[in-house]
């Protein structure tokens, strides 16, 4: 195992998967698991719908209303209002806090725990913003959902790396993708259905939030703690029983709570922080993942389809419950391209899925400026005709697909797999925290980039899956198949970090 000094010799590194195989129990185990997604693509799909709702509007940002009412209107620039950004990225600022904080914690308590708070955290951020009477209650709410989604999104995708069998981790970890998808579908439903109640609908779609809530909470009482969190801990049977109950009767235990129990001494061997120790120069490739792949997800424009669907819908020109349907339709596609990411991850590999979905993400891009130049144009005062809004949303879908299988789900895989054991956790926390951060920054901002940039912002996110498609060729080696415990050389044969990782050697060496 490469880090901090300490790395598990070739001679040590365990077979491909222990002789594990996929079992009932550990499916069921990854299920509860993975259900922690729900909370977050169950958030990313509500806030955006509620914001078109215009009961939501008159109660809270009757400013946005009186521009809609507007003779002459700037399309671009009706949503443009800090206030309403605020309501949707005060989430990301908490989440980003939260992850950090988690990153610690979990070292101490475990993986199960702290989902565990997550979801109380986000029940009581539904019941707040649900009740909510003025702008200030629902910012409460949301930073109470955030610190809820931050530390479900730290353990969840580190629970399901550690825990499903190597050969599938991959199918296993987009798991927490796939659940994101669902919950984004159903809050898009839920706002679909909630529009046509007068006056409160915005409450039933924001209280509904406690229904996920409820079930990551069921989940995590349900479901033993990882081998490796418990080895940490010290509590070494725990750990064995917990192996055997996911990896089967057939399955060398014994061998895979060997190297884990090896890779554990090894990180306590060196007493520097996990923090501390991520930036060392034998760390570089983990903290460059470990910043570039969150921050480039949130840089393909996908806050443009996940957060104001129904917003672009509008400015495409379809009234507010066909913005809303759009938004459904676009959730629907997201879940199924999940569902390919799952069967293709493992088989095809991790590159192959984020080169493929650049390059259609790309065109998608490009195509929907170019229509909404010609039809809207600089001004944002054109009516697009009937066919170019439909063009909009057939291509958005596209977009959603193939951001669904590529850097949807790997953005929660590649940083589940790639850290070793002693900054596993600092490395997920950071992770997260650029993924929760970028997500604070764009959502306070595209609206008003909408607003300035008009139709080239479309332009800008292209430019960016370009420089992050090239990015995925030169840096990003494929991970498929490799055990955690021995992707370290994974690194060493790469053309440019192998320089950064230290040789293996023997920890019954070291002084």
């Amino acid at each position: 195992m490469a880090g901090g000094g300490f790395t598990v010799a070739a001679d040590a590194a365990p077979s491909a998967d222990y002789g594990g195989r996929v079992t009932f129990s550990v499916v069921v185990t990854c299920l509860m698991a993975a259900s922690g997604g729900l909370i977050f693509g169950y958030d990313i799909g509500i806030s955006g719908g509620v914001t078109a709702m215009e009961s939501f509007l008159s109660a809270f940002f009757p400013g946005v209303l009186r521009r809609m009412a507007a003779a002459r209107r700037d399309q671009y620039c009706v949503y443009d209002s800090h206030a309403l950004t605020a309501f949707t990225s005060s989430l990301y600022l908490a989440g980003l806090a939260a992850s950090l904080v988690a990153s610690r914690v979990t070292r101490a308590v475990g993986r199960q725990a702290v989902m565990l708070a997550g979801g109380a955290l986000f029940f009581a951020g539904a019941a707040v913003n649900a009740a909510a009477v003025n702008i200030a209650m629902l910012i409460v709410g949301r930073m109470l959902l955030g610190f809820g989604i931050g530390f479900t999104n730290q353990a969840a995708p580190v629970y399901l790396a550690e825990t499903a069998p190597p050969k599938w981790r991959g199918a296993f970890t987009t798991g927490f993708q796939l659940f994101l998808s669902i919950g984004n579908l159903a809050a898009n439903l839920v706002n679909y259905g909630t529009s046509r109640i007068p006056a409160w609908g915005w409450r039933l779609s924001l209280g509904l939030a406690a229904a996920p809530a409820a079930v990551i909470l069921a989940g995590a009482l349900l479901i033993p703690d990882t081998p490796s969190s418990l080895v940490v801990r010290g509590r070494v049977e725990e750990a064995r029983a917990a192996l055997r109950r996911v990896r089967g009767p057939k399955a060398d235990v014994d061998a895979e709570l060997e190297d884990v129990s090896r890779a554990v001494e090894a990180a306590r061997a060196c007493e520097e922080g996990a923090f501390r120790r991520i930036l060392r120069r034998e760390h570089r490739h983990h903290l460059v993942m470990a910043v570039a792949v969150p921050l480039f997800q949130q840089l393909t424009g996908v806050i443009v389809i996940a957060f104001f669907s129904p917003v672009l819908f509008q400015t495409a020109g379809f009234g507010s419950n066909g913005a809303l349907m759009g938004a459904a339709i676009l959730g629907a596609v997201n879940l199924g391209s999940t569902l390919v990411s799952t069967v293709t991850v493992d088989r095809y590999g991790r590159r192959p899925l984020f080169l493929t979905g650049g390059f259609v993400m790309i065109i998608c891009q490009v195509a929907v400026a170019w229509i909404m130049g010609s039809q809207i144009g600089g001004d944002g005062e054109s009516a697009m005709a009937r066919p170019y809004s439909l063009a909009v949303l057939a291509l958005t879908c596209v977009f959603s697909a193939s951001f669904g299988w590529s850097w949807g789900p790997l953005t929660w895989v590649i940083p589940g797999e790639i850290f070793p054991v002693e900054i596993r956790s600092a490395g997920q926390g950071i992770s997260v925290a650029v993924n929760l951060g970028a997500t604070f920054l764009l959502t306070q901002t595209f609206l008003s980039m909408l607003c300035a940039l008009k139709y080239a912002t479309f332009i800008y996110y292209a430019a960016w899956v370009a420089i992050m498609t090239a990015f995925v060729v030169a840096f990003l080696p494929e991970t498929k198949g490799v055990p955690l415990e021995a992707m370290g050389a994974v690194w060493e044969r790469h053309w440019c970090w192998g320089r950064f990782v230290r040789p293996p050697v023997k920890i019954d060496e070291e002084p």
